[in-house]
């Protein structure tokens, strides 16, 4: 069967390919978690900022300084309070989410923090400490230095969830954001923690795949 597109969304194509990768217990790729990014982008506001994968990847293996301006500029940071991006061990230019594990940084504004959350613990943390080495050229206001951080992560049980896991976070993230939540603590690792688990998780890979489909039959 051709892998043909099956559904535009925003500025996301996603291909007959990804729905099959819903279906089974397969390693999510780069473009269904910018699908997803797009979807929440729907329901925040633009003080909130998830960076697609291919655009994190892009950040992280520029070389030179002027090539990372000229990928980070049109994100427009200065103007965010949240900015999510992803974790991915490829350095290959060519597949950019050819690697074999998805982890999440999210820049929180407010405390000057980059946090990390890797459901597999400590597999991405060199590459997160990368791209933290990167960032502080482009987040906080250049006073002082942003704090890397190790966030509260559930833990995954298999070699293939970590995306599924990074999307479920951001959902948290994003639903901590519009204090749809107990905005008690200055973080959000007590929603995480309260929400999300491996059983929770596993229904999520349902959901998304039904989200998809129920997003075709309204095309």
């Amino acid at each position: 069967m051709a892998d043909d597109n099956i559904l535009s969304y925003n500025d996301v194509v996603l291909r007959r390919s990804d729905l099959e990768i819903l279906r089974g217990p397969h390693y999510i790729n780069d473009r269904i978690i910018e699908f997803y990014w797009s979807y929440l982008s729907t329901s925040v506001t633009d003080r909130v900022l998830l960076v697609p994968p291919s655009i994190s990847f892009s950040i992280t293996n520029c070389v030179g300084y002027q090539s990372r301006v000229q990928a980070v500029k049109p994100l427009n940071i200065p103007a965010r309070d949240l900015v999510v991006f992803t974790v991915n061990e490829s350095s290959d230019f060519t597949q950019p989410g050819g690697g074999t594990h998805w982890s999440l940084l999210v820049y929180m504004r407010e405390k000057n923090a980059l946090v990390h959350h890797d459901s597999y613990s400590p597999m991405n943390r060199l590459h997160a400490r990368r791209f933290f080495d990167v960032a502080n050229e482009f987040l906080g206001d250049g006073s002082e230095r942003v704090r890397f951080m190790e966030g509260y992560t559930p833990k995954q049980r298999n070699a293939y969830d970590c995306g599924l896991y990074v999307m479920r976070v951001a959902r948290v993230l994003c639903d901590w954001s519009r204090g749809e939540r107990d905005r008690g603590s200055d973080w959000w690792f007590s929603q995480l923690d309260q929400e999300l688990d491996a059983a929770v998780v596993a229904n999520f890979r349902r959901e998304v795949l039904e989200l998809i489909l129920g997003l075709m039959e309204c095309k």
